[in-house]
């Protein structure tokens, strides 16, 4: 993946000039908050000074990285992102985020510069962390950032499939095209009297022919669904109930459920929760995520279907999809959200692909989680 790679170089410059931001205006910042008796010999900021300071730390403070300063065990945020990170809706666990920073990670001992995944409340994030020393007035102090990687991974893989379907149904219906034409040609003049007068060879290659034009329907029927891959609208966002949308959806698949001596069970843990999607296609998303779960229940002899909604930490609303089949077979967590990868005979591998792309366009992100007591839990994070 080069441009992953131009991606990340992209944004170690950023931190880079975080870094010097915060280099810079760390002093004064601290001047500002540290008593008299602390930092003796650092005057206070002059009236003229003060616009220039507040200017800077409102530039540092909507950096898009997380950054901190670290001196001596003091470690504290110098941007937005950086409390966030740190919020209710950010990691899980903020003790480990602490000591990633702090460089002291549980056994490994000092924590490397590099690639590392936060648990958040959105699922596994990937950031690449940097590290800078400095010293500053005599002073050491550690610069920290941690640059954000999994959106633009994860948009820069989708736009890569994307053009790839585009590229490869455009060219395989550039070739699909005339023969169905030929083939339509073909069968019409097999039809004339003064091809021949051979009847056994007339129908072996109107047999032969006809056979050539089913073959490159169905292949254009193909390539038209996987086609569809790529041409989803942009999202028109606006609130959306969740108990109507819900209560929609119950009364498509339920009644096939029982049928199957199953049930399936729509639940919200509070009452009016609401969030901004395009309905349409959260509600394509959730119905493609139901049909796997009934493709996956298949053999069950009792399947059970579970979508519920609920409201996490931070105010994250959390969409979840789960079943009580047989589950996603270890190793395949990554790969199943891949365009085409399929386990299922017959299967096409694109309804995945088409919730990741549905739901990460309206700003959410969509992850697999293996549930405790077994089966397949799709979760959907706005």
């Amino acid at each position: 993946m080069a441009h992953a790679a131009d991606d990340a170089r992209g944004w170690t410059a950023v931190a880079a000039l975080a870094v010097a931001g915060a280099a810079t205006a760390w002093p004064l910042g601290r001047t500002r908050s540290a008593s008299p008796s602390s930092w003796p010999s650092e005057p206070p900021p002059s009236s003229a000074q003060a616009p220039s300071i507040h200017r800077l730390q409102a530039r540092l403070d909507h950096l898009p990285v997380a950054a901190w300063v670290l001196t001596h065990d003091r470690l504290q945020a110098l941007s937005s992102r950086a409390h966030r990170l740190a919020s209710p809706a950010g990691v899980r666990d903020r003790a480990a985020l602490e000591a990633l920073l702090r460089g002291t990670r549980g056994d490994s001992g000092r924590a490397d510069d590099g690639a590392v995944v936060l648990d958040t409340e959105r699922g596994e994030e990937r950031w690449l962390l940097r590290r800078q020393a400095l010293s500053n007035d005599g002073q050491a102090e550690t610069l920290i950032a941690l640059i954000p990687l999994e959106h633009e991974l994860e948009l820069e893989s989708l736009d890569a499939w994307r053009q790839l379907v585009q590229v490869l149904t455009h060219e395989i219906m550039n070739s699909l095209t005339p023969i169905r034409s030929l083939s339509g040609t073909a069968v019409e003049l097999l039809d004339d009297p003064a091809i021949g007068s051979d009847a056994s060879l007339r129908a072996d290659l109107r047999q032969a022919v006809h056979a050539v034009a089913l073959r490159a329907q169905s292949l254009a029927d193909f390539v038209a669904t996987y086609r569809e891959v790529s041409r989803w609208p942009a999202p028109r966002l606006a609130p959306v109930d969740l108990e109507a949308l819900f209560a929609r959806l119950r009364q498509s698949v339920a009644a096939d459920w029982a049928a199957r001596g199953g049930e399936a069970r729509f639940e919200t843990a509070h009452t009016g929760l609401r969030l901004m999607a395009d309905e349409g296609q959260l509600e394509q998303a959730l119905i493609a995520l139901i049909a796997n779960a009934a493709q996956a229940t298949a053999a069950v002899a009792a399947p059970r279907l579970w979508v519920e909604g609920r409201q996490g930490r931070g105010g994250r609303l959390h969409l979840s999809v789960r079943d009580n089949g047989p589950g996603v077979e270890a190793g395949l967590e990554r790969r199943i959200f891949l365009p085409f990868f399929t386990t299922r005979a017959g299967g096409q591998g694109i309804g995945l692909t088409v919730v990741r792309q549905l739901v990460h366009g309206m700003g959410g992100r969509v992850r697999h989680v293996r549930p405790m007591a077994g089966g397949a839990s799709f979760v959907l994070v706005f």
